[in-house]
């Protein structure tokens, strides 16, 4: 990612000393040239002057080559504000950055197809950030702009938004330290909202950084309610929510009622946690692996426990090129946060438009059943699998995983969620590119247990493969 830092200011004009001019001589000035800034951006920066009046040229990370131009970087620019705060507020003085490429800057196409007024411009949305500064800083840290890259990327490459609830598992401190921030929530930004204009709305969602915990809780129940408990505490911002990297404590730490909170929510509500981005891929036979693993256990004596949950685990070291052959192509893992996976917190009713992203289709798709499924999913969603089954499932709801290579995206029901086409008789079938598995519900305990109680190999092990023998299901998570 090539970028630099810049101060934009009015252009510098040539100057004729007076030793030139000839006595007499009448000497014609041109008038300052003021750069004309497309429409969009300037609705933006019209939008963060009314809240930082006195920094007209804040301090700017751009693009060296633009995303229009085949540039690597979605963003244009991430421009970085300094907020200076309110003691009395208990809000401290911390670096506000904001993005600028992800809704429609310049309306002539190059980017977004051209939009009016009453549509949002471009992806609807720009990102923001807050960090706190530190005593001893003179200028703001330019890693937020890497980071804020990166989910525009996936944007881009996935046409799925980011909306407030969101949270993105990443897995690495976001600054590259020691510090125990090291995943994201998504909320509105507080002060921002929202901008109007002529290209559509513009919305700023604002990334938080959050501690391990912080995210788990928001995937057992929702990413809203995890924002609105950080909201209570004093040393965070209040609502302005200010990602601190050398905050050591979650807030669970810091307030223990908090818990209580996420578990009375977890026990009422169930998960909003619809749906989580994936490297995923299926094939409708069972592997000879699997089969030969099958036909090696009916030769034993099995023991209570085995039979009871019906399952066989197979341990594979074998090449991920093996995926090659099925229906998507075998993601590539050379991507440095290749294992970052964003979740999507809705509770909207599931659609053709909704889990696949797609428009609805103008003709109808021919349904396509299957009597076996062999779903092959990155370890990282994989594990999800328990929450979405007793989060979603058991409450009525759908879970999704969205293919992040191509347009597949998989979603597990049961025979009572409305927007299904599978059925307890044909639980496997196929909509263009919408896979549905519909889960018993005699199994979504036996499968979560199973999934959940296992102890996963060591790094040689390249993935693990769960078979569910009476419902003709099998699940492998690739560990790397």
């Amino acid at each position: 990612m090539r970028m630099a830092m810049r101060n934009p200011g009015p252009m510098n004009m040539n100057f004729i000393p007076n030793a030139m001019i000839p006595p007499g001589a009448m000497l014609y000035v041109p008038p300052t040239i003021v750069p004309v800034l497309p429409p969009g951006l300037q609705a933006l920066y019209d939008c963060c002057a009314r809240i930082y009046p006195d920094q007209p040229n804040p301090l700017q990370v751009t693009a060296m080559i633009k995303y229009w131009l085949n540039g690597p970087d979605p963003l244009d620019y991430v421009s970085m504000y300094f907020n200076r705060g309110d003691e009395k507020k208990k809000i401290p003085p911390h670096w506000h950055y904001i993005s600028f490429g992800l809704s429609d800057l310049y309306g002539d196409g190059r980017i977004h197809p051209v939009s009016n007024a009453d549509t949002p411009s471009g992806f609807g949305f720009e990102l923001t950030f807050r960090l706190k500064k530190e005593p001893d800083e003179t200028s703001p840290p330019t890693w937020p702009a890497a980071v804020m890259q990166a989910l525009a990327k996936y944007v881009y490459k996935t046409g799925n938004i980011l909306c407030s609830g969101d949270h993105v598992s990443w897995h690495y401190p976001l600054d590259n330290s020691e510090s125990r921030i090291q995943h994201m929530l998504m909320t509105e930004d507080s002060e921002l909202g929202t901008a109007q204009t002529i290209f559509g709305p513009v919305s700023f969602i604002q990334i938080v950084g959050v501690c391990y915990d912080e995210l788990k809780a928001a995937q057992q129940w929702n990413g809203a309610g995890v924002i609105d408990l950080m909201s209570t505490i004093s040393s965070l911002g209040g609502s302005y929510l200010i990602t601190d990297m050398r905050r050591g404590e979650t807030i669970f730490e810091l307030d223990p009622e908090l818990r209580e909170a996420v578990d009375d929510g977890i026990a009422t509500q169930g998960s909003n946690l619809s749906g989580v981005s994936a490297h995923c891929s299926f094939t409708t036979d069972l592997d000879d692996d699997i089969k030969e693993n099958d036909l090696g256990e009916s030769n034993r004596n099995k023991s209570k426990e085995e039979e009871s949950s019906e399952i066989s685990v197979k341990y594979r070291k074998i090449s991920l090129r093996n995926d090659e052959t099925d229906n998507v192509d075998a993601p590539s893992r050379t991507s440095r946060h290749s294992s970052m996976s964003v979740s999507h917190d809705r509770n909207s009713r599931m659609s053709f438009a909704s889990e696949t992203g797609a428009d609805e289709p103008v003709e109808l798709i021919q349904t396509k059943y299957f009597k076996t499924i062999h779903l092959k999913i990155d370890y990282e969603a994989g594990i999800l699998l328990p929450l979405a089954l007793r989060g979603r499932l058991k409450h009525g709801r759908h879970f999704t995983f969205k293919n992040v290579e191509g347009d597949l995206a998989v979603t597990f029901v049961t025979a009572s969620i409305e927007g299904s086409f599978v059925t307890e008789e044909k639980p496997y079938a196929i909509q263009g590119p919408w896979l549905q598995i519909l889960v018993p519900q005699t199994h979504i305990e036996i499968i979560s247990a199973e999934i959940e109680n296992t102890e996963y190999p060591e790094i040689d092990s390249s993935s693990i493969t769960f078979h569910w023998e009476k419902i003709n299901l099998a699940i492998t998570l690739n560990l790397r």
